[in-house]
């Protein structure tokens, strides 16, 4: 399992396998996760809670599906978790991959 820790490595994973294979890679990516975006490596993704209508959040809801991500969203904001750089962590595993 390929599990990154933050959306800047999810994103440069994803680049670096544009081509179908993870390669070695060197460069910028302007890549913008969003849903429908088949992901060709991530098996799951640690990650903060990120502010809602970002491009953070975009991405996650791109990963876990919106609805699956509002129901992480609630469980957090009704127990108080910390958001943002400083906050909690979460674990986000889809439910299945193609």
């Amino acid at each position: 399992r390929v599990i990154p820790v933050g959306t800047t490595a999810l994103r440069v994973l994803e680049t670096a396998a544009a081509a179908g294979h993870l390669a070695p890679w060197r460069g910028e990516t302007d890549i913008f996760i969003r849903p429908g975006h088949r992901f060709r490596v991530a098996d799951g993704l640690m990650t903060n809670f990120h502010l809602p209508k970002s491009t953070l959040m975009i991405l996650a809801a791109a990963f876990m599906g919106l609805t699956r991500i509002r129901r992480v969203y609630a469980h957090a904001l009704a127990r108080d978790y910390r958001f943002l750089s400083y906050g909690d962590a979460s674990l986000l595993l889809p439910e299945s991959r193609p």
